[in-house]
């Protein structure tokens, strides 16, 4: 179930790469700027002022999921597969857009190859992310070892908030692993993510181990870990692992926002950017201390 592919990225890897987008994600975090990756199976995605008067095409095409009424079209319930395919591309000024479609690993293996003449000139490659590329760990080793074997360069975007045993099976065809590293205390992780910093840390531990080329990401999010004290244990978290060769710090953005309404869902992060040139001079320094290469995205 992939909802997006992405092409000419020059943030998510060495060279350009092409974004290979899985849907799904075991977390919930309050600030995340791709909401419609969280759920397994497709979403639909309104925008009722784009609606053409008098259309009644998505009702009528999947009455049990959307009804039309006079302030446009609502949404009942999500829909399954079929009822999605219904809906794909049917509504003539995408006020309704379906997100997440299931492609083989053939058919995403032909798009990524089309780039190969930038990712020869660059030293990309390929990204996959999400969503949470493990939680489809067969699609993930699969499409991951097809590019390997087509010569591609091989990274990984990954919350890490996963089961080992849904990443080892990815690790022989692996180059690169960018791992998010929000929080190392669990109360304001579990608060923030719905999830547990312990199973992250287990398993950045673990991929170390393993000798796992990593960049840690860091977005950096005013109430949750915008703070000097928050920064500096992740970055001597990072730094402990022993196989990172960067971090990078991503200064939280609300470019994402207008998804949830799109989505029916409330926005419960901040609404307005970081602006604090301060700590973020801070946690550069605070890199370079501990003998890590810090990266400022934003």
């Amino acid at each position: 179930m992939i909802f997006d592919l992405q092409r000419y990225s020059t943030h998510d890897g060495p060279g350009i790469r092409t974004l290979v987008f899985f849907k799904g994600c075991p977390l919930a975090c309050r600030w995340c700027q791709n909401p419609e990756s969280r759920a397994p199976g497709p979403d639909i995605l309104l925008e009722p002022e784009r609606c053409i008067e008098g259309c009644r095409r998505c009702a009528d095409a999947c009455p049990e999921a959307i009804v039309r009424d006079s302030e446009g079209p609502r949404r009942l319930t999500r829909p399954g597969q079929e009822a999605a395919e219904r809906l794909r591309g049917l509504c003539p000024s995408e006020a309704l857009r379906v997100c997440g479609e299931r492609q083989p690993v053939a058919t995403l293996l032909a798009r990524v190859l089309r780039d190969r003449p930038f990712f020869e000139r660059s030293g990309g490659g390929v990204t996959l992310s999400g969503g949470e590329p493990f939680l489809q760990h067969i699609l993930c080793r699969d499409l991951l070892a097809a590019c390997k074997e087509a010569g591609i360069h091989t990274a990984v975007e990954s919350c890490l908030h996963i089961p080992w045993s849904h990443i080892a099976p990815s690790l022989p065809y692996l180059d690169l692993l960018l791992a998010d590293l929000k929080h190392v205390e669990e109360p304001a992780f579990h608060q923030w993510t719905g999830g547990h910093a312990s199973r992250v840390l287990d398993n950045l531990a673990r991929l170390a181990a393993e000798g796992v080329p990593m960049q840690i990401r860091v977005p950096l999010i005013p109430g949750f870990n915008a703070d000097r004290a928050s920064v500096s244990a992740i970055v001597a978290a990072a730094a402990r692992l022993g196989t990172v060769c960067e971090i990078h710090f991503l200064p939280y953005h609300i470019l994402g926002m207008g998804k949830y309404a799109q989505l029916g869902l409330p926005y419960r992060a901040p609404l307005t950017p970081l602006d604090d040139p301060a700590l973020l001079a801070f946690a550069e320094a605070e890199a370079k201390r501990h003998h890590l290469t810090p990266v400022l995205r934003g």
